[in-house]
């Protein structure tokens, strides 16, 4: 860690302890490490089994009363989440330092998921670390990330009757199969529930906005140890209100920042081309007057000019004009950031569940249960062009990017053939109508527009239903067994709003039945006609039936020995359908996956306790898939404890990653649009169009690959647990991951874009002419790689070379990663007097190393900086990731303060072209001043601290009070080109910098 971080850690920890002092809301520590001393806390969250004294910790089939096993697991109670106020599966898992690089929040509003969420344990990524509910698989949610990257939502897992989670922070395909390289996380629910609980809650930002409300109840009856039975019922209501980017002011509510010495990437006030809610027009030739796509790519006059729609005394902020050798006129001025833009989307979940337990005879016992969890986001967007690029896969001659929409002289009904039809009329949308009215073709007027009288947004509703059912018990008081099956479905529809089609769009142009002039005289169903609401649905779903056998062999000097073996069967399937399967809305993201396959697999797990001192255990497991992929998954892990105070633990562990079906199908496809800044070649080609030399979206199309092979890992980890006194526990682990045959999109796709623009500096004939120049050098690139969409020319450069707006790039099995770091926890528990005691835990995480080797060229090394940027929309890799809770207990009171913290994230990323052959230094920063100088290369460190109060005032009754982000601490800047939907800021790490400083009171109340 830097100084200046320490410095920074050591301010807020002083800054803790003085609000700590002074405060009068609390709560205990939010998570234990399995390896400190949590068997007291264990012990009262499981009151309802208390006829049973053993446990399971992830990782093993064995129960054990010692959750000290071999392996790092954080287990977090269902008591410790209540009195820190966390409502949620999202936050609570997401809240451990080992989730890293590519980590899904619930704010996430853009990317292919927007609305799901999820956890990267170690860095390795969504689809590489396991979700678990009770031990068995759960759906996946029905979107990928990134268009490929499958992971169970967080968001459809209920709280309400969650016991504990547990976070095994290692390898374990051992023992689950596929996609626990970095980890697996399982979520336990209460077994039996007798009374009534329930509570609720309500809060809100400092700013007044952002409310949330939530509301919970569990009730059962039936004692199971006297009379072999229990049932409950219960279910969660939450709800969060949304929060504007203008409400949270500069620099997170515009693209602007030449204020503080930045790059002013908000066209929207300076530059004619730039669309906004306020047409305007210039006059070009139209080559077939039944087209609005054959306006011609040069203007009908030097310089153009332009036209404002709106009467400019109706310009809501004003004016602005441009008078250059290029471009001549006047229109409204907008900012359509500050405008439109959100940081927090309005979020509405419910759930409810339900569990049977019964003692079916006195070695037999058997549960059903079941839960239904809905989760709505209503995301709201700027508004879409009415000049969009076309879809991957789609012409590019339909492509209305560039030149462009084109308003004819005359409309007519039919809308064909206007110009000779007998009830033409001259357009009211062209203020060169009247005088072009004898040579229609060439008083087209080529519009520049934003739909900004149509909602621009999307809904996502994902509802998933999931049944388990199971039996285990005992024969000849030898053999325990276990049989247990689920079933999962996701079914989501996602709505998206203001995309135009084009056929409808064509005919409404054609008509005139759109008003360009005053929209906001249009009809709803003159609207709907445009740009109508388009509604995709796809589901998903998962079937189990899992089985297991475990005995004691013979007694060794540790204790006893013991063997399980188990099998499995998997059925997975997914149909994610695409929201433009005709490609007739351009823009709009083309991607698709589809699958349907079957998993068999055999494990077995042997425990060796050799000494009183070291304890052995060795595990394995094969898993068959109809697919043709087989695959063994070793796992080896020992602890020695030569004194009390001392353990060594350790472990190493081989596993494997299936390709998803967005990878291996080859009827998936989808494609990836990051922000791309082209060079300085090009920007002096282009000297006069700003609109068309500044930040863009690039995308990067894909399609499944039946031929890739499943991702390989090894993994290590090697640690220590120190407890010198009774009251105080340390852990310390060293890991290391390696992924071999690591399935990438297009691990050369940085080298390709940096081809095609490598000719921008030549002379052409044509536009034509230079794009086929450029396309050959993406060729000349590699296998896979070629030009999907290029845009068409610059009207004020059209002999340039035009804009790349899609390139095709290959799934392949690139060499391997690896990623390495060190994970600490501290745990004191101190009685200060007969009625005060205080606890205090650090849990931290440091990532060493993060480094990507291709086959080809230099290592992508990504810690500590914001790539990978293709991954999770550019959440980024933070090198340092801890929070510290330091609790005080006294009576009825209970007072805490937690701390987080997230490191310096360098603003540069290795798998973009601003970083050539693995560059990492500020000259290849994704955002570069305009003086050249450093000052937005770095992503600055981030406190914030949480105060949290709960009075207890009997056993039934306590009420809770939370102030979150107690000092206000604001997000630090992060220009954020690549990704301008999350406006300057990386909200995977600071959102509640964003949100700024919450409120939040409830009670609970228990019979």
């Amino acid at each position: 860690m830097r100084k200046s971080q320490i410095a920074r850690l050591r301010t807020g920890v002083a800054l803790s302890t003085i609000v700590l002092a002074g405060s009068l809301f609390a709560t205990p520590a939010l998570a234990q490490d399995a390896s400190t001393s949590v068997t007291a806390d264990i012990a009262d969250t499981q009151d309802d089994q208390s006829a049973q004294n053993d446990i399971v910790v992830t990782g093993t089939i064995f129960r054990q009363s010692d959750p000290q096993t071999a392996l790092p697991v954080t287990i977090v109670t269902a008591e410790n989440l209540e009195r820190a106020g966390i409502t949620n599966v999202t936050d609570a898992i997401r809240s451990v330092s080992a989730d890293g690089a590519g980590s899904i929040g619930n704010g996430f509003t853009s990317g292919f998921s927007a609305g799901g969420a999820a956890v990267s344990l170690r860095n390795l990524g969504v689809s590489s670390t396991l979700i678990l509910v009770d031990g068995l698989r759960s759906t996946n949610f029905p979107l990928s990330d990134d268009g490929h990257n499958s992971y169970v939502d967080l968001n459809s897992i209920p709280l309400v009757n969650v016991e504990q989670v547990q976070v095994l922070k290692d390898g374990a395909s051992s023992l689950y199969g596929a996609d626990a390289i970095g980890g697996v996380v399982n979520i336990i629910t209460r077994k039996q529930m007798v009374g009534l609980k329930a509570g609720g809650e309500a809060g809100v930002t400092q700013k007044g906005d952002g409310q949330k409300y939530r509301a919970h109840l569990l009730a059962g009856f039936g004692d199971y140890d006297a009379q072999g039975f229990n049932f409950y019922i219960g279910g969660d209501y939450e709800y969060g209100g949304r929060i504007s980017a203008n409400s949270r002011g500069f620099p997170f509510n515009t693209l602007d920042l030449s204020s503080i010495g930045g790059v002013d990437n908000n066209r929207a006030d300076d530059t004619l081309t730039t669309a906004t809610t306020d047409a305007i027009v210039t006059r070009v030739t139209q080559t077939d007057l039944n087209n609005p796509l054959a306006g011609s790519v040069t203007n009908a006059t030097t310089p153009a000019i332009f036209t404002s729609l709106t009467p400019l005394a109706n310009c809501q902020f004003g004016t602005y004009s441009e008078n250059t050798a290029s471009r001549v006129g006047t229109a409204c001025r907008h900012d359509n950031t500050r405008e439109y833009a959100q940081i927090t989307p309005l979020q509405e979940r419910y759930d409810f569940v339900a569990r049977a337990s019964l003692r079916l005879s006195d070695s037999v016992e058997g549960y059903l249960a079941g839960s239904y969890a809905h989760n709505r986001v209503d995301i709201i967007s700027p508004p879409r062009a009415i000049r969009q690029t076309q879809a991957f896969g789609g012409a590019p001659a339909t492509s209305t990017s560039n030149p462009g929409i084109v308003l004819p002289v005359y409309i007519c009904s039919a809308g064909v053939n206007c110009a000779t039809a007998a009830d033409r009329r001259l357009n009211p949308n062209n203020p060169y109508a009247a005088a072009y009215a004898n040579n229609p073709a060439a008083g087209a007027a080529r519009i520049y527009y934003l739909f900004g009288d149509v909602r621009s947004g999307s809904t996502r509703n994902n509802e998933v239903f999931r049944f388990t059912g199971g039996l285990h018990g005992s024969f000849d008081d030898t053999w325990d067994w276990n049989v247990e099956t689920g079933y999962s479905r996701a079914n989501l529809d996602l709505t998206q709003y203001g995309w135009a089609n084009l056929n409808g769009l064509i005919r409404a142009i054609n008509t005139g039945s759109y008003n360009f002039v005053n929209p906001s005289l249009n009809t709803e169903e003159v609207r709907n006609s445009v740009a109508p609401p388009i509604t995709a649905r796809s589901n998903s779903s998962e079937f189990t039936v899992d089985a297991t056998v475990s005995r004691s062999l013979f007694t060794l000097q540790g204790g006893d020995a013991k063997i399980a073996v188990g099998g499995q069967y998997r059925k997975e399937k997914l149909t994610n359908n695409s929201a433009n399967p005709n490609l007739d809305v351009p823009g709009l993201s083309t991607a698709q996956a589809y699958g349907d396959r079957s998993v068999y697999a055999g494990f077995f797990e042997v425990e060796l306790p050799l000494l009183d001192s070291l304890d052995v255990n060795v595990s394995g497991r094969y898993d068959h898939y109809s697919t043709d992929i087989g695959r063994f998954s070793p796992k080896a892990t020992a602890k020695f404890q030569p004194i009390e105070q001392i353990a060594i633990r350790g472990s190493y562990s081989e596993g494997f990653r299936a390709p998803t079906f967005a990878e291996a199908d080859p009827r998936s496809s989808y494609s990836g649009f990051v922000g791309f800044t082209p060079n300085a070649a090009f920007r002096a080609a282009h000297p006069n169009n700003s609109s068309y030399t500044t930040a863009y979206s690039l995308g990067r199309g894909y399609v499944g690959n039946p031929d890739i092979k499943p991702e390989t890992a090894r993994s290590f980890t090697l640690g220590a647990i120190f407890e010198p006194t009774p009251w105080l526990s340390l852990t310390a682990d060293y890991f290391n991951v390696k992924k071999s045959n690591l399935i990438v999109t297009g691990p050369q796709t940085s080298d390709a874009i940096n081809a095609y623009y490598s000719v921008a500096n030549q002379t052409f004939a044509s536009a034509d002419a230079a794009a086929a120049a450029g396309c050959a050098r993406v060729a000349a690139v590699g296998a896979g790689y070629s030009c999907n969409v290029v845009d068409g020319a610059d009207p004020f450069s059209p002999n340039a070379l035009p804009r790349l707006l899609v390139v095709n790039a290959p799934y392949v099995n690139a060499n391997y990663l690896i990623i390495s770091g060190l994970e600490f926890t501290a745990d004191a528990r101190v009685r200060l007097s007969d009625n005060l005691r205080w606890e205090s835990r650090v849990d931290a995480q440091t990532t060493l190393k993060y480094n990507l080797h291709p086959e080809t060229g230099a290592v992508q090394r990504y810690a500590g900086t914001v790539g990978p940027e293709d991954l999770s929309s550019g959440g980024g890799t933070p090198r340092w990731r801890a929070n510290w809770q330091n609790t005080f207990v006294s009576g009825p009171f209970e007072l805490s303060l937690t701390t987080y913290y997230v490191g310096r994230i360098k603003a540069v990323a290795a798998d973009q072209a601003s970083s050539v052959n693995g560059d990492i230094s500020c000259a290849a920063a994704i955002y570069k001043a305009p003086d050249g100088s450093d000052k937005f290369c770095y992503v600055k460190s981030f406190i914030y601290s949480d105060l949290n109060m709960t009075y207890r005032v009997n056993d039934q009754f306590s009420f809770y009070g939370i102030v979150g982000n107690v000092t206000n601490a604001r997000a630090p800047l992060f220009a954020n080109t690549a990704y301008p939907s999350q406006v300057n800021t990386l909200t995977s790490w600071h959102a509640p910098g964003l949100i700024g400083r919450t409120f939040r009171a409830g009670v609970n109340f228990e019979f």
